[in-house]
């Protein structure tokens, strides 16, 4: 039997087309990044769908267990969706083949470590260890940030080849999120030059105020996978001197991690 909808029934009737699936994927990214739960009609005011269209895609949702409607008539991940998650999570080969390098690091260094991997413009947080002190990061896996102002998305970026870093780098609106965040592309790409030469990347408080870190590129030999680790701090506590310092063992987890990933699971179709 078919779950009900909160308020905010359909009045229309369109044939549902070939982008049905895009389209149900579209209301579950909308309803997953908000920081507020949703009802009908917010959804429906967030995407360019009918009104009919939108409660079809919502009650297959709905009939999945993909989504679920809350005592407030808001919505909410379904039970089916957070049982995919786990499974690709526990299944993840990269994130399992990083694992131990990016806790070797978080050991040497006591901070916390981030692991990331290219998406667009933005980096996803595939796995994170926290610092041992009692202040830590609000980044949480599965989240994303801008890859332009984070040290391991412009890490992940200088992987890219030119080309590609450039048509990517072209879609970027740049937003001031502190003082220090850059501001167009052409800043970016002189800062990428300087990281694909020295090989590590960082974030001078340019994301998140009081936030650093250092910074190096991971990727696949084909370069269909393009990631990066990160070491991250409260600013007064990591000093430029600090990061320097553990540029070269955040370097070696990367390499480490690329011998590892090529070794293990070879080129990517």
């Amino acid at each position: 039997m078919k779950k009900s909808l909160p308020a905010g029934t359909p009045g229309d009737a369109e044939p549902v087309g070939t982008g049905t699936l895009g389209k149900a994927i579209a209301v579950l990214d909308i309803i997953a990044a908000s920081p507020e739960p949703l009802r009908f009609t917010d959804v429906l005011r967030l995407t360019e769908q009918p009104r009919g269209t939108l409660h079809r895609q919502i009650s297959n949702l709905l009939e999945e267990g993909l989504l679920a409607v809350n005592r407030d008539q808001t919505y909410g991940l379904g039970l089916r969706l957070l049982q995919f998650a786990s499974k690709a999570w526990d299944g993840n080969q990269f994130r399992m083949i990083a694992e131990p390098h990016i806790r070797k690091l978080h050991e040497a260094t006591g901070e916390t470590v981030h692991l990331g991997i290219l998406h667009g413009i933005d980096v996803v947080y595939l796995d994170k260890i926290e610092s041992r002190q009692s202040i830590r990061m609000v980044s949480q896996i599965g989240n994303t940030a801008p890859a332009w102002c984070t040290g391991v998305g412009k890490a992940a970026l200088s992987a890219l080849l030119d080309d590609e870093l450039r048509a990517r780098v072209a879609t970027i609106v740049f937003r001031q999120y502190t003082p220090n965040t850059l501001g167009d592309a052409q800043g970016l790409l002189d800062e990428i030059a300087t990281i694909r030469s020295e090989g590590n990347a960082y974030d001078r408080e340019e994301h998140e105020t009081g936030i650093c870190c250092v910074a190096a590129p991971v990727h696949s030999a084909d370069r269909k996978l393009i990631a990066g680790i990160s070491v991250t701090g409260p600013a007064y506590r990591i000093t430029t001197d600090v990061l320097q310092s553990w540029a070269g063992i955040t370097r070696a987890a990367a390499s480490a991690i690329m011998d590892d990933m090529n070794a293990r699971m070879g080129p990517r179709g």
